[in-house]
């Protein structure tokens, strides 16, 4: 009678945990699905970022078995909203020299400040080595008066009216940097007001 006993509790026990295993599963499947949808999801972001290329030039490197040519470019980015980057890429080839400048200049994005009529606050003198831009506020309806280096940052940036020019070194990397440092130097109304403990009204 004893052996019977023990048989039926044994039996017993592995149902219950056959019963379990099977349901176990389920819920295991329900929740390793949820987070891979949201991974899917953040993979297909793209960015509306528009491309320039400033300048592409043939460059060489002596090694002791010879010259190694190359290409370099220079590329401006920007969303037309206030963001705008720069950078350069080197390689055997053009398309992958400027694929190269595209990453770089992604990564060396700046937020500028601009008005409700897309110009500047005020004058500014940017500056950087020997090159220097000076970027001054125009009316509705001028346009962008602007060349070169100078004309791909302010364009790509979002600005559509106003006057721009060139001093000193023309060198492009040169020109972008000094174009970008002038546009860093504004100033908002409210933050003249700030420094000035005024409000707005008495300005």
């Amino acid at each position: 009678m004893e052996n019977n006993v023990k048989k039926e509790t044994i039996v017993d026990s592995e149902k219950v945990e056959k019963q379990q295993l099977v349901t176990a599963p389920v819920v295991n499947k329900k929740e390793n699905t949820e987070p891979k949808a949201k991974t899917f999801k953040r993979e297909t972001t793209t960015s509306n970022f528009e491309e320039r290329v400033v300048k592409i030039k043939r460059i060489s490197k002596t090694t002791k078995g010879g010259r190694m040519m190359r290409f370099s470019a220079l590329v401006v980015i920007g969303d037309k909203n206030g963001t705008v980057g720069f950078g350069m890429g080197k390689s055997i080839e053009v398309p992958d020299a400027i694929k190269k400048a595209i990453k770089n200049a992604n990564n060396n994005l700046i937020k500028v400040k601009q008005t409700k009529k897309g110009s500047i606050y005020h004058d500014v003198n940017g500056r950087h080595g020997a090159a220097k831009v000076m970027l001054l506020p125009a009316p509705e309806g001028t346009g962008i008066i602007a060349g070169g280096p100078v004309r791909a940052v302010v364009e790509l940036a979002g600005f559509t009216d106003i006057y721009t020019k060139s001093r000193g070194a023309n060198a492009p990397m040169n020109v972008i940097r000094a174009t970008i440092n002038g546009l860093l130097q504004q100033l908002t109304p409210k933050e003249i007001a700030r420094l000035r403990d005024k409000s707005l009204r008495e300005l």
